[in-house]
């Protein structure tokens, strides 16, 4: 292992040394490297805090007050993982961190601004179903919120769960409707992020975080003409560049992370760079930055977002007044805010406020009011903004104590921060460093890193990639065939806007499921079963919008269109038939006459591809879309690992179509096929005496220590000759093994491996 972190550390320290040299070849006066100042030199205000254990503070800005001076090159997350040693000492009430002091004469010039951000979490699926944790919880918060925000316009809420939203709006009445318009045009309620779900970060592939953030964007627009300026992601394990660069390609000017390794948020807490302009690793400019605020404790609970003691924190979480559901665990209870305690009470949540202050670069500060499936009840509505708006209005009428304090939402917060620092919406001044990279692989206590959730229930993670596929494939085959329908009455009854309704349904299908508790597999069993169950059905209405679609777009006669919902023109070539079954492919009964098989390239390019299907018989000929005879391997179908079916034969073949293109080819049994028949070695722990195959030539190898060795001009595998598992893999370019992996570890070419 050493031996490949060393190797490891070489090719990256190549990559950052040509990519400085790149940049450096930009010729950009305002790039400044720092990296050689001294803790105190570079950030001076932050003397209270912990120095850093290493020479190299690599992650700074040299500013002045509000953003004078001059940028320093970005940094990349790396750079500050190679310098921290990720330990963990108790850090006193905030165990990962550290103590924060503060001089009270502070705030006498500038005054401390401090926004509480109600908001409530809402999984779609986690302990319970999506439509479970409707019925139970999310409908009343929803409701609740319509009656309580309009009470006190002093009050802020913010939501981001557009798939529940969607299915609340959907049963309300107009005149909710209309309220809730009326609280989004006053600043009292606001939609942040906006997709369809708040995502993983790590398992998606880019294009469905796209569509699920497309989904609820347009959903937005449509119904409320809104468009969310700020992003919101307090839960996913981790957090990716890639959505922070699909934020800003939306439109979006700032966002906000929470889940992020407890030491990184130690390091960036120390030198106050928990704030910064989070650009792309590749981005010589600017263009892709935007303003990313981390949350700095454990969690986005409130006894974790007030400030560093957690014990003092749940105090001001006052649904956990004594009588309720949920308690403290630090066993001291919140007390209702009367005249006779609210001095004390608002001192001790201000000094929370004040240290926690101490951890960024202004006097701007964002204490988040909620958790999971928070404001349920009308009651906590009352216990949260009532005894709150009684501390605000404490601290603010006693102007010597230098606070202003106020419910809002998250843009409330970001506005304030830019007009604090000067930081104008589209561009970046110096006044927050800026960073490269991402922040993987989390953990939130001790060892314990959230990386199985990368590989958990993989049959589900595939099931996504599968419905995404169909529903690309679908979507553009859909809009042809639409294009078409148009052409003439013959095809008008095409039907198009059931289509669409099931296009939109397996679009969201998909979407719920790039969901943080969805596809990483951190559901419950019965949740995931749900999820399945979406994404299974989703597939079956896609393969039907598939060949409704390709039925019209095939047609040379287009007067001879018929639709038969009963009696589908094509079938797919592949059944299955539960969302927790594996596919089979549908064997292919072949006579003289020719069985027509459409194949559908939905890229883009041109393509050169494999097909392989399944038919019922060897003796097989194929025609290519200009009725020429096509190179044909027959492969055998395996009943078990040695015996041979002659139910079913693969038969593989490339097939070349044009970009968006459809392709027919005709496949016909014939007296004598010229395909070529896969030849066979099995290698046995025992020898077999048994017949030979009528069809293929299958030699039987006994096993020996002797490695079984696959090649071709870009690789070269060992298997193991008695186990048959995978030893080696090398590379192979220019016709030179260019590195190899053994044991699943990075090694440098050895003359032993070839």
């Amino acid at each position: 292992m050493a031996e490949n972190n060393e190797i490891i550390s070489n090719i990256r320290d190549s990559v950052i040394n040509l990519s400085e040299s790149v940049k450096d070849g930009q010729k950009n006066p305002e790039a400044i490297n720092f990296s050689q100042g001294s803790v105190s030199e570079l950030f001076p205000s932050a003397s209270v805090l912990p120095a850093v254990d290493s020479e190299d503070c690599l992650f700074a800005s040299k500013s002045g007050s509000h953003g004078s001076g001059v940028q320093v090159k970005p940094l990349w997350t790396d750079h500050v993982y190679d310098i921290l040693p990720f330990d963990n000492p108790d850090g006193g009430v905030w165990k990962q961190g550290f103590d924060i002091t503060y001089n009270e004469n502070e705030w006498n010039s500038e005054p401390l601004q401090v926004f509480v951000v109600p908001h409530s979490h809402n999984d779609p699926g986690w302990l319970k179903t999506f439509d479970d944790y409707f019925r139970d919880q999310t409908q009343h918060i929803l409701n609740n919120m319509v009656i309580k925000l309009q009470e006190d316009n002093r009050r802020k809420f913010m939501w981001s769960e557009i798939s529940y939203f969607s299915k609340w709006w959907d049963g309300i009445d107009s005149q909710k409707k209309d309220a809730v318009k009326r609280l989004i045009k006053d600043g009292q309620f606001e939609i942040v992020t906006g997709g369809w779900v708040m995502p993983d970060e790590a398992s998606p592939h880019y294009f469905a975080l796209i569509d699920q953030l497309i989904e609820g964007h347009q959903w937005l627009e449509k119904n409320l003409g809104v468009k969310p300026k700020s992003g919101w992601a307090i839960d996913p394990f981790g957090h990716s560049p890639t959505m922070a660069y699909l934020l800003k390609r939306a439109g979006f000017s700032n966002m906000l992370i929470q889940r992020v390794h407890y030491s990184v948020k130690k390091h960036f807490a120390t030198q106050k760079t928990l704030e910064f302009f989070w650009r792309q690793n590749w981005d010589l400019g600017s263009s892709t930055d935007i303003l990313c605020h981390m949350m700095p404790f454990y969690s986005y609970d409130v006894p974790h977002t007030c400030g560093p003691d957690p014990k003092i924190c749940c105090q001001f979480d006052f649904k956990r007044l004594p009588g309720g559901r949920v308690s403290c665990p630090w066993r001291v209870p919140p007390e209702a805010i009367h005249a006779g305690n609210v001095q004390h009470r608002a001192w001790m949540i201000l000094d929370q406020y004040r240290k926690k202050s101490k951890l960024f670069r202004t006097k701007v500060l964002l204490a988040p009011l909620g958790d999971d499936f928070r404001y349920a009840e009308s009651s906590e509505w009352d216990q949260q903004y009532q005894n709150y708006q009684k501390l605000f209005d404490y601290m603010n009428s006693h102007p010597e104590w230098h606070v202003k304090a106020q419910f809002g939402t998250l843009s409330d917060y970001f506005e304030a921060l830019r007009k604090e620092s000067n930081v104008g919406e589209k561009s970046s001044n110096s006044f927050f460093p800026v960073l490269s990279g991402d922040f993987f692989t989390y953990a939130d206590r001790d060892h314990h890193y959230w990386s199985g959730y990368f590989t958990s229930r993989p049959f589900y993670k595939r099931l996504d990639r599968v419905l995404e596929s169909y529903l690309r494939a679908a979507e553009i085959l859909y809009s042809m065939a639409l294009v078409q329908s148009s052409k003439s009455e013959k095809m008008s009854v095409f039907p198009s806007v059931d289509n669409y309704k099931l296009l939109t349904e397996a679009r969201r299908n998909l979407g719920l499921f790039q969901h943080h508790d969805a596809i990483t597999g951190t559901s419950k069993d019965w949740v995931v079963v749900d999820y399945g169950t979406r994404l299974f059905h989703s597939i079956m209405n896609l393969k039907k919008v598939l060949i409704d679609s390709a039925h019209i777009l095939i047609l040379k006669d287009k007067g001879a269109y018929n639709y038969d919902m009963s009696t589908p023109f094509l079938k797919m070539d592949d059944v299955q038939s539960s969302q927790d079954s594996l596919p089979r492919k549908t064997v292919i009964k072949l006579t003289s006459q020719p069985r027509y098989l459409l194949i559908y390239n939905p890229m883009e390019q041109e393509r050169l591809s494999v097909v392989s299907v399944n038919v019922n018989s060897p003796r097989v000929k194929l025609l290519s879309p200009l009725g020429k005879p096509v190179a044909v391997q027959i492969s055998a179908v395996w009943d078990g690992a040695t015996t041979v079916s002659h139910e079913a034969y693969q038969i593989s073949f490339v097939a070349h179509l044009p970009p968006l293109g459809l392709g027919v080819y005709q496949l016909l049994e014939v007296q004598s096929s010229e395909a070529v028949l896969a030849d066979y070695n099995i290698y046995l722990r025992n020898s077999r005496q048994e017949k030979p195959d009528k069809l293929f030539k299958i030699k039987e190898m006994q096993n020996s220590v002797d490695n079984i060795i696959l090649e071709n001009s870009y690789m070269k595998l060992w298997f193991s000759g008695m186990s048959g598992l995978l030893e080696v893999c090398c590379i192979i370019f220019q016709n030179t093994v260019f590195y190899c992996f053994k044991n699943f570890e990075l090694r440098l070419h050895n003359p032993k491996f070839g």
